[in-house]
């Protein structure tokens, strides 16, 4: 391994003079990936939160599909999921308070120990060490599964994480496009990506086996100094993508993008939530460091996800708004 990531270009490329993308980046083939997305099932399992925001002393209310769902943490550390109303007058279970993994209701007192009781019934959650998924079969409407498909990615001992939420006017086919886009990179991002060119696209009807587009890419660092990887993007769900670097600096590190729908279908103001997990890892010595220091790294990573996810979520939601009147160019 190169003791130093850096490389430098030789010159600086005017973004207006970077090589164009639109006549590779075809609306088919677009159009193709998603579709296959869509045709892969989900179990009827849900992305609601970061693992670190379901804590055992408060509880997380979050909406999907129209639903409210409460999640909080049990006596014995696991998460509990289910409707968000109070079972007695509706009052909403995410002001209530959790003492000693009892969820007590703030306007009567009822209290909900994640056990069916009085018409309340708990859901399907799973705690994947990094994201909590809730299973709800009234809106995903498939053959439920007992757990998520869960990407694979390193152990949280041995990589830096964390995970960035945001939302936007769209729906979640909108954000999975987005993500199954790469040509738009050094364009829609300049001041992040470089030198991108897409190295493989999958043919229209392409099987899991060969259905990764693969790219070279640059990330900026400062000034000329550059950090080139090659990345594949894959989307083993309807709702979700994962970049993966194959090689490079990071190789086996993964950003992985899961569109959860807000509202409810076919709502004429549609909502949906971007829950994206970075998953960095390194062979480097110097990583351990890094690891060490990662309550303080991630409200940076945090943040530069969000840069990224104002300029993917206005061209998402774009893309829903041209789809509302009537269809999209190309």
């Amino acid at each position: 391994m190169s003791r130093n990531p850096l490389r430098w270009r030789s010159a600086a490329v005017a973004w207006e003079r970077q090589r164009p993308t639109w006549r590779e980046a075809r609306p088919a083939s677009i159009a193709a990936a998603l579709h296959r997305a869509q045709a892969r099932p989900s179990g009827n399992w849900f992305v609601v939160a970061d693992s670190r925001e379901v804590r055992p002393d408060r509880p997380v209310g979050r909406s999907v599909g129209g639903l409210e769902v409460v999640l909080w943490r049990g006596a014995d550390g696991v998460p509990v999921a289910g409707p968000g109303a109070c079972p007695h007058l509706g009052a909403p279970l995410r002001d209530a308070v959790v003492r000693c993994g009892t969820l007590i209701c703030h306007w009567h007192g009822m209290s909900l120990d994640g056990r069916p009781f009085a018409g309340w019934q708990p859901w399907p959650v799973h705690d994947d060490g990094l994201l909590v998924w809730v299973r709800l079969d009234a809106v995903g409407g498939e053959a439920p599964t007992e757990r998520p498909m869960v990407p694979v990615r390193a152990s949280g001992s041995d990589a830096v994480s964390a995970v960035y939420t945001g939302a936007g006017a769209c729906e979640p086919e909108d954000v999975v496009a987005n993500r199954l886009d790469p040509w738009h990179g050094a364009w829609l991002h300049p001041y992040s990506f470089v030198d991108l060119k897409v190295l493989h696209v999958p043919p229209d009807d392409a099987v899991d086996a060969e259905d990764a587009l693969v790219v070279d890419v640059a990330f900026k660092v400062a000034g000329r100094a550059v950090v080139p990887v090659r990345a594949s993007f894959t989307s083993p769900g309807p709702r979700t993508v994962v970049m993966r670097i194959e090689a490079g600096e990071g190789a086996g590190s993964v950003v992985e993008t899961h569109a959860t729908p807000l509202t409810a279908a076919g709502s004429d103001r549609p909502r949906t939530a971007v829950i994206e997990a970075v998953v960095a890892v390194s062979e480097r010595r110097g990583f351990a460091v890094a690891r060490a220091m990662a309550p303080l790294l991630r409200p940076a990573i945090r943040g530069a996800s969000g840069r990224l996810w104002r300029d993917d979520l206005a061209y998402a939601e774009r893309r829903w708004s041209l789809r509302r009147q009537g269809g999209l160019p190309g």
